[in-house]
């Protein structure tokens, strides 16, 4: 299986609606590494590191979100695999 990265920046009514806590129980659950953390723009940022249709998974749930969540729009860059994380955690 293909190993891949990808940093996502998620907009629209993304902060105080678990969205973060939402995203670390989906990375968790498909295994992925990496992070997902606020920004002060209102913005949610996230880098996922895995095989790729798991983290295609991730990425296509960010266009939804948890159910409070109103997602605007997704940006997603593509990368290469690093292996850099361990695990996936919740950056402050």
């Amino acid at each position: 299986m293909k190993l891949i990265r990808a940093h996502v920046i998620v907009h629209g009514k993304v902060q105080g609606v678990y969205f973060r806590a939402s995203t670390l129980e989906k990375a968790r659950e498909e295994g992925l590494t990496g992070w997902v953390r606020n920004r002060p723009d209102g913005t949610v940022e996230a880098v996922l590191e895995g095989e790729e249709d798991r983290v295609q998974r991730l990425v296509a749930w960010c266009h939804e979100g948890p159910p409070w969540a109103q997602v605007e729009r997704v940006e997603v860059s593509w990368g290469v695999w690093r292996g850099e994380f361990t695990d996936f955690t919740i950056r402050h």
